[in-house]
């Protein structure tokens, strides 16, 4: 369980896409972002004095720009933003750091990894993004017999009037948003075909290269608790995955809005939020989003001591400094900040490093989970505070001596 932080929780609006004034909105809202995205006045320059007041006392925002047309263009990627949501959550209950985090994900144009229990709506979630974002889909349920060219593609031979020419048959992947449902059922060899797609962003069939859709994006989903049949992925596979997301039980009330809004007569549906063109004009907006030099050394030195041993075998690699790094921008231009604060990081170093860390067999066998570690990390880099009730006798430390080297 991820320890709580001063952010502020997530809020659906109530704004209609089919309400008039919400579209036209919408659409300057977008039409700003897309053009502030495509200029190149970005540079932080002055001090930013409205910081919100959530944000840790330890940690001052950077300096960032005055510019009003900019702190606006801030402003109208947040409204895109809340629109989005709320047009995910017609179909999507709860599951709001879920949500969330794909789109975070999306902005940093990269894959995530999706794993919970069966019946959680995983495959309806990524599907009903893909929808909302207007970006092409397609669907590969992965089994233990599928193949390398189900899922790149082929050549076949085709004969019009006696002549014959090969051509290539486009496989599922060549799509915006490819949904690899149940990943860990697919054979290794089949897996392996993935991991050019995800990090080259083409595929290579018979000495051929083709480039992939642009953008392109890999959400997968993994059952956790189904053993039998499954080949868990390699961890080269894994640190494709810019993220991994653990998607929780609904509380009660959720769980009666899900019964009843599928239940009824009418299912729920959603309309069309933003182009493929204003997604990239995010993307470009996101990495120009400032991060104050000390919270990026922090952040640094945070995934440099996944290195040091003690209930950690295997640390994270520099990737995992980017991921975060890039992935905190995101969250903070999605929460409508024109800098990064120090709870971007706290939020996002979870999922960024879960799958990215290999724990000791003692630290196993003493039930600590990679969400423990990364806990005691962040306290021991001075992010979080110890909880009160650890002390010498009880809590994650009695456990195992994190960071001592064996």
């Amino acid at each position: 369980m991820e320890p709580e932080t001063n952010e502020t929780s997530y809020r659906y609006s109530k704004n209609n896409l089919n309400d008039t004034d919400s579209k036209k909105e919408f659409a300057e809202s977008a039409e700003t972002a897309e053009t502030a995205a495509d200029s190149e006045s970005y540079a932080p320059d002055a001090n930013v004095s409205d910081s919100p007041a959530a944000e840790p006392a330890v940690y001052s925002a950077p300096e960032s720009v005055a510019d009003p047309a900019l702190l606006k263009t801030y402003e109208n990627a947040h409204k895109i933003f809340t629109t989005l949501f709320d047009e995910i959550g017609k179909v999507i209950v709860g599951q709001q750091e879920v949500v969330e985090q794909v789109m975070i994900a999306l902005l940093c144009n990269g894959h995530a990894l999706l794993e919970s229990n069966p019946g959680l709506g995983k495959t309806l979630t990524i599907s009903t993004i893909s929808k909302v974002v207007d970006l092409s889909f397609n669907r590969i349920q992965c089994t233990p017999d599928l193949m390398p060219a189900d899922i790149t593609g082929t050549t076949i031979v085709e004969e019009h009037g006696g002549d014959k020419k090969f051509r290539f048959e486009h496989g599922p992947v060549f799509a915006n948003i490819v949904l690899a449902d149940e990943i860990n059922r697919a054979s290794p060899k089949t897996q392996s075909a993935l991991l050019e797609a995800m990090q080259e962003k083409q595929v290579t069939v018979a000495g051929h290269t083709y480039p992939l859709d642009k953008p392109f994006f890999v959400l997968a989903t993994q059952n956790p608790i189904e053993q039998e049949g499954t080949y868990p992925l390699p961890e080269a596979q894994l640190d494709r995955f810019l993220l991994k997301i653990l998607v929780p039980y609904p509380d009660y009330k959720e769980e009666l809005e899900i019964v009843n809004r599928y239940t009824a007569q009418s299912s729920p549906a959603t309309s069309r939020g933003i182009s493929k063109d204003t997604l990239v004009s995010l993307q470009k907006l996101t990495k120009d989003v400032p991060i104050a030099e000390d919270l990026k050394t922090r952040t640094i030195q945070l995934v440099i001591k996944t290195r040091d041993g003690g209930a950690i075998e295997y640390g994270a690699s520099p990737r995992a400094s980017i991921a975060i790094i890039l992935a905190a921008k995101a969250r903070a231009l999605i929460h409508g900040r024109n800098y990064v604060a120090e709870e971007d990081v706290i939020a996002i170093s979870y999922p960024v490093l879960r799958h990215r860390i290999i724990l000791s067999f003692e630290a196993e066998r003493s039930g600590v989970t990679p969400d423990d570690a990364i806990e005691d990390l962040l306290i021991d880099a001075g992010f979080l505070k110890p909880k009160p009730q650890e002390n010498e006798s009880s809590g994650l430390r009695a456990k195992l001596p994190f960071g001592a080297k064996k």
